[in-house]
C-alpha cells in the first residue's frame, strides 16, 4: 500500500504564472506534493504552450510537486503529437497524463510501456471493466495509475455507492488511485460552469477537510486532490494538518467539562473495541488508565444523542472513565457527556470499524 499524498490542481490556460507560483509555494508549505494540470483545453501553438507549461512545471519540481497533464485525445490531433510518442509531455517536466477518454485498452497497455517512463493515469469514474482489459493485454502495471473525474456542473457528481464499487475494481488490482475534492474558495476550473469541483456530489458543500477525511477513511483513496483554484490558505493549512491514515473528528466541548475528562477525550490513542456493537462506538483502554481517577457525576444531561462523547463516571463501576460515541439515542446517569462531533462530520462515523483507530480534537 502506498503512502497517502494531497495534491492541488491548476488551469494555465485561466489562470496568471504569477498566481500559480504563489499558490504552489503556499501549498508546499503545507505538504502537498501533487499536482493536477489540465491540457484539455489548449488553443495556442505548440512552442507557446510548451514555454508556458514548462515553465511552470519547473518551478513546481522545484518545490518537490509530481505533475500530471490531464490529456484528451484531440490534444494529440491539435499538437500533432502520435499517440506511440510521449517526447512532448516528457519535455514538458510531466511525471504522467491523464487519458481523459479511454481507447482500446491494448493501446493503454502499450502507451504504459513508453520509453520516457511516464505514468499513465486511467479515468476512474466508470464502473466497467476498463481496468481489467488494460491488464489483460500484459500492461506494464507499476506505471498505471488510477484517477476519478470531477464534475463542474451541481448535481453530476457521482454517487457514494457507484464511486465505491468503481474505486474497488483499481484497488482490488493495487493500482494508486486519486480523486477529487472541492474547495469552497477557488473559482477557476477548465470550464465555465464552476459549481465546484468534486468527485462525490455529497461533497460539493462540505468543508474541504471533512471531505478530504472522508476519501481516506474509504481505503479506497491515495491521492486527495483540491479539483479548482485556489483554495484559501486556511483550507491547505487544515488539509495539511489532516491525519491522512485516522480519523480525527472535530468536536465541540461541554462547558462542564472536567480536566481529567478533557485528557480522556483529548490525549489518548482511541481504538474501537474488535466485539463492537450498535449503540455506542467503545474506547476501553482508557478506562484502565484512569481507573484510580474519581469522575463525578455531572450537572449536564444524561439523555444522548448520535455524535455525543461520553465518559463513563463514578456510577458506571468498572466502566468508569470507559470512552463511548453514541451511535444511536439513549439515556444512561451513568454516562457524562464531554462533547459532540458537529453535523457535517456524522457520517464519518460509519467509517469506525472494529479495531478502528480515531481521535479528537477541538
Amino acid at each position: 500500500m502506498t503512502k497517502r499524498t494531497l495534491g492541488i490542481s491548476l488551469y494555465p490556460d485561466h489562470s496568471d504564472v504569477n498566481e500559480d507560483k504563489r499558490y504552489l509555494v503556499l501549498a508546499s508549505q503545507y505538504g502537498f506534493t501533487r499536482i493536477f494540470m489540465s491540457m484539455l483545453e489548449v488553443s495556442e501553438g505548440k512552442e507557446k504552450v510548451a514555454q508556458k507549461f514548462t515553465d511552470l512545471i519547473k518551478f513546481a519540481k522545484g518545490l518537490g510537486f509530481s505533475t500530471t497533464l490531464d490529456i484528451a485525445p484531440n490534444i494529440f490531433d491539435q499538437l500533432g503529437i502520435s499517440y506511440d510518442d510521449l517526447d512532448f509531455f516528457s519535455e514538458l517536466g510531466a511525471d504522467a497524463i491523464r487519458l481523459d477518454q479511454g481507447f482500446d485498452g491494448q493501446k493503454e497497455a502499450l502507451l504504459s510501456f513508453n520509453p520516457q517512463e511516464m505514468n499513465i493515469e486511467l479515468n476512474m469514474s466508470n464502473d466497467v471493466a476498463y481496468l481489467d482489459n488494460i491488464l489483460s493485454y500484459s500492461s506494464n502495471r507499476p506505471f498505471i495509475y488510477g484517477c476519478h473525474n470531477f464534475y463542474p456542473q451541481r448535481g453530476t457528481g457521482l454517487p457514494l455507492d457507484f464511486f465505491i464499487r468503481a474505486s474497488q475494481r483499481f484497488k482490488n488490482q493495487g493500482i494508486e488511485t486519486a480523486a477529487f475534492i472541492t474547495s469552497q474558495a477557488g473559482t477557476i476550473g477548465p470550464w465555465d460552469i464552476n459549481d465546484g469541483l468534486p468527485t462525490l456530489e455529497m461533497h460539493r458543500d462540505l468543508p474541504l477537510d471533512v471531505q478530504a477525511k472522508h476519501l481516506f477513511a474509504t481505503n479506497l483513496i491515495d491521492c486527495v486532490i483540491i479539483g479548482n483554484a485556489y483554495a484559501s490558505e486556511d483550507e491547505l493549512r487544515r488539509l495539511g494538518e489532516l491525519d491522512r491514515y485516522q480519523l480525527v473528528f472535530n468536536v465541540a466541548l461541554s462547558e462542564g467539562i472536567t480536566q481529567l475528562e478533557r485528557e480522556v477525550l483529548l490525549d489518548n490513542q482511541h481504538v474501537r473495541r474488535g466485539d463492537i456493537t450498535d449503540l455506542v462506538i467503545r474506547s476501553t483502554e482508557v478506562r484502565k488508565k484512569y481507573k484510580a481517577n474519581d469522575n463525578p457525576v455531572n450537572s449536564d444531561t444524561h439523555t444522548f444523542v448520535r455524535g455525543d462523547i461520553v465518559i463513563g463516571n463514578d456510577e458506571f463501576g468498572k466502566y468508569k472513565n470507559e470512552l463511548q460515541v453514541v451511535l444511536q439515542d439513549h439515556s444512561d446517569i451513568r454516562k457524562n457527556r464531554v462533547a459532540q462531533i458537529p453535523t457535517d462530520e456524522l457520517f464519518l462515523l460509519d467509517y469506525i470499524g472494529p479495531w478502528d483507530k480515531f481521535r479528537f480534537r477541538r
